[in-house]
């Protein structure tokens, strides 16, 4: 691997934070904000962010349905759709989803070639075959794991969510696939009511708190890892677990949400590269929360600079 790269690369598109309506309770601005706390801790390399193409529609509708894509692209989704994902989808928001997926790729790219990258956006795992559900419009590691099992680029993927909502999109969309692997822990009382089946799901309860989740995390991830074997791993490291987030009750605290995300890569590194996302995370307070999930990328900057990915690798 290269040796003259001192962090992990990093993907942003000025896309990823479109219009919404004001006063809507999806917190859009969190992606620019977190580019920009990023810049200010010093976590992005001297090649600045990586900006990546949008999505296709060739690219998006080998995992969805091809008439919806076509409604987002036109940003003619029918009302019905609309109220089911929680947002209108305006010329703005298809572009953001476009860009999102389109990130995710770049991502797992950067991660392949170098070991570890992450995406500033990502994790839209409520998306389905089709059409998207809960603030997702494309499912973005549904579309890139797809793109690249089909492409040869990779033959084994493992999908590591640890949002506080169980990723029912993703697992719809891979329900048949053998060689995309989806493990979930989440809230057993959180959205969604209908839930698909993952190939490992596991349910926390209320107030689950740092101690037990991360004990539960310990006992499942590294046998996991030797049953799966992946080749590349997506990990969807939302922040919506913590104790103050409007969507979530599991009770982690900062502390705990930087053990957990250290303890992921720590783990799966030397297994295979990861791919970053940030999955959710919903605080009113949108410095506070960008800096919350500003912890996935701490974290991937001291992974590698342990060595565990790229320039020591």
């Amino acid at each position: 691997m290269p040796t003259s790269r001192p962090l992990p690369p990093i993907v942003y598109h000025p896309a990823y934070s479109a219009p919404l309506p004001p006063g809507h309770r999806f917190p859009m601005q969190k992606y620019a904000r977190l580019a920009e706390v990023l810049a200010e801790e010093g976590l992005i390399g001297p090649e600045g962010l990586h900006i990546p193409e949008p999505a296709s529609f060739q690219l998006l509708a080998a995992a969805h349905d091809p008439d919806y894509v076509r409604q987002v692209l036109n940003a003619a989704v029918p009302p019905s759709v609309e109220r089911v994902m929680g947002m209108p989808v305006t010329q703005g928001v298809a572009e953001r989803a476009q860009a999102a997926v389109g990130g995710t790729l770049m991502t797992a790219r950067l991660a392949l070639r170098y070991g570890l990258a992450c995406n500033t956006a990502g994790g839209s795992h409520h998306a389905g075959l089709k059409g998207g559900a809960g603030f997702c419009v494309f499912n973005d590691i549904g579309v890139v794991a797809r793109a690249m099992i089909d492409a040869g680029e990779i033959r084994q993927a493992l999908v590591v969510d640890l949002d506080v909502h169980q990723g029912d999109g993703t697992a719809f969309i891979f329900e048949h696939e053998t060689r995309v692997f989806t493990f979930s822990m989440h809230g057993e009382k959180n959205y969604p009511v209908r839930r698909g089946q993952s190939d490992l799901d596991i349910d926390l309860p209320d107030g689950t708190g740092d101690e037990a989740y991360l004990a539960e995390l310990r006992a499942i991830l590294p046998p996991l890892l030797r049953r799966v074997a992946p080749d590349l791993i997506f990990y969807i490291a939302g922040v919506d677990p913590h104790e103050t987030d409007r969507l979530g009750r599991l009770a982690l605290s900062d502390d705990g949400l930087a053990a957990r995300d250290a303890y992921v890569l720590e783990t799966c590194l030397p297994a295979a590269p990861v791919v970053g996302v940030i999955g959710g995370g919903y605080d009113n307070d949108i410095d506070r929360l960008a800096r919350r999930h500003a912890t996935l990328h701490r974290a991937a900057a001291h992974a590698w600079r342990s060595g565990l990915a790229g320039p020591a690798a």
